[in-house]
C-alpha cells in the first residue's frame, strides 16, 4: 500500500482526535480505511487468509490501545504499519510459518506467443511465491518496498531499521532471486522490481 492520499491523512488525523476526545465510534473510520491493507500485509507474512485476518485484528486492537502514543511527526499510516509489522513478527515467532526453501520455488514461466498473458500471470505468481520463500529478514523488506510500495525511508521506519540496512536487505533479496531465477531480470515485468528500484532508491 502506497502512502495515503492527503484526504486520507486528514481523515486519519480527524478520527484519531475524535477517538482521543472520547468518540470511540470514530475508530471505525480508521478500521474501514486500513483493514484491507493490513490484512493483505499480514497475508504476505503468513500466507494464510484466516490467520492474516486474525493478525490484522490484533494489530487494530494494539493501535486502539496505543493511539495516544502516535506522534504527529509522521503519517498515521507509517505508525500503523510499523505497529502492525511488530505484531506480525511477534505472532510469527509464537507460531512460525512453514518455510519453503528457495530451491523448491518453481521457475517463472517465460511468456511467449498467444500464451503471453497467461504465462505472464503465472510468472508473476511464481515470483511472489519465490519472494515468500526468502529468509524472513529479506522478505519483510521486499514486502514493504515492492508490494506495499513504500519508499526506503518509510520501510525503514516501519521495520525500525536504518535506511542503509533496508537497502542492503533489498539488494541481497534481489541477488537471491536472480540467482534462483537467472532470467528474472530480463522478465522483470512480472513484478517490475528493477524499474521500481531505479525510481525509489535514487
Amino acid at each position: 500500500m502506497s502512502p495515503e492520499a492527503p484526504k486520507s491523512a486528514s481523515d486519519d488525523l480527524a478520527d484519531v482526535e475524535r477517538v482521543l476526545a472520547g468518540d470511540v465510534r470514530a475508530f471505525e473510520g480508521i478500521a474501514r480505511r486500513w483493514q484491507g491493507p493490513l490484512v493483505n500485509m499480514a497475508w504476505r507474512y503468513c500466507r494464510d487468509r484466516g490467520r492474516a485476518e486474525e493478525m490484522a485484528q490484533e494489530a487494530f486492537v494494539k493501535a486502539w490501545r496505543g493511539l495516544g502514543r502516535w506522534r504527529r511527526e509522521g503519517s498515521f499510516s507509517t505508525w500503523l504499519f510499523a505497529l502492525a509489522a511488530n505484531v506480525f513478527r511477534t505472532e510469527l515467532k509464537r507460531v512460525p510459518v512453514a518455510e519453503l526453501p528457495m530451491e523448491d520455488a518453481p521457475e517463472p514461466a517465460a511468456a511467449a506467443g498467444q500464451y503471453r498473458a497467461v504465462a505472464a500471470g503465472e510468472s508473476a505468481e511464481a515470483v511472489r511465491r519465490a519472494v515468500l520463500a526468502l529468509p524472513h529478514r529479506y522478505r519483510e523488506a521486499v514486502i514493504l518496498f515492492y508490494f506495499h510500495e513504500m519508499d526506503v525511508s518509510e520501510a525503514a521506519r516501519t521495520m525500525g531499521l536504518p535506511e542503509g540496512t533496508v537497502k542492503a536487505r533489498l539488494s541481497r533479496a534481489r541477488a537471491l532471486l536472480r540467482r534462483r531465477f537467472p532470467h528474472l531480470e530480463a522478465e522483470h515485468a512480472a513484478m517490475g522490481m528493477e524499474s521500481v528500484q531505479a525510481g525509489k532508491e535514487a
